[in-house]
């Protein structure tokens, strides 16, 4: 099972922020915000404080990417 958060960095470049901005204003670990950068799974906690800070909802930042499953 795989996630992407190429709707968070999107949104990031859109309202002119950087990470650590988004690492202040929502008040999450710099280990968070680096399995984010990886695409790693992160708690539900930290995907609501995030889309509470940019006021936005969970489907604008993460985005589920099923892994290719062979025959």
């Amino acid at each position: 099972m795989g996630w992407s958060y190429n709707g968070l960095w999107k949104l990031l470049i859109d309202k002119k922020m950087k990470k650590t901005d988004l690492l202040t204003i929502a008040g999450l670990n710099p280990k968070t915000l680096a399995r984010l950068g990886k695409d790693e799974t992160v708690s539900m906690d930290a995907l609501g404080k995030i889309c509470e800070s940019l006021e936005c909802q969970i489907e604008d930042i993460v985005k589920y990417v099923p892994e290719n499953k062979e025959p």
